[in-house]
């Protein structure tokens, strides 16, 4: 899979508590106003395996708290699936930040996430009051526990 970065244990935006920031590589949406155009391109960033990606959060993520970003972390659909199916076995709180609707995110992932923020960014309804979103038409969501028994 393709990441663009990892910020670590250092970010109290992307969700509740203190969390790593994992930036994937590739951006179909392109908002205008986006803050993180670096991740657009899908042939940069870096290379990693998925396995070597989970070994290096596995040790380096002081409190199993995650959120995948981008860029736009469905363009790697198959990737992302994977990544959450080893990443919730490992007993990793996971937010998915997408800038699609909810009712794109695949099915089988939704209950391994903890939070999820849906909608893409509209610079004309720019928020900083909001928690963990960047404008007033996106959600952000503790996916019930009634979808994590289904």
């Amino acid at each position: 899979m393709r990441i663009n970065s990892i910020k670590y244990n250092n970010s109290h935006v992307d969700g509740p508590g203190i969390r790593t920031v994992l930036f994937m590589q590739g951006c179909n949406i392109h908002c205008k106003g986006c803050q993180n155009k670096s991740t657009w391109d899908i042939n940069k960033g870096k290379e990693i395996s998925i396995n070597d990606l989970v070994n290096e959060l596995k040790q380096k993520v002081f409190n199993k708290k995650i959120t995948i970003s981008g860029g736009e972390p469905l363009v790697q659909k198959d990737e992302l699936v994977i990544l959450i199916d080893k990443l919730a076995e490992e007993g990793f709180d996971i937010a998915l930040y997408t800038g699609h609707q909810r009712d794109e995110v695949p099915t089988e992932i939704i209950p391994k996430l903890k939070y999820l923020k849906t909608g893409n960014f509209i610079q004309e309804l720019k928020t900083t009051i909001k928690p963990f979103v960047g404008s007033e038409n996106q959600i952000f969501e503790e996916v019930s526990k009634d979808e994590t028994t289904k």
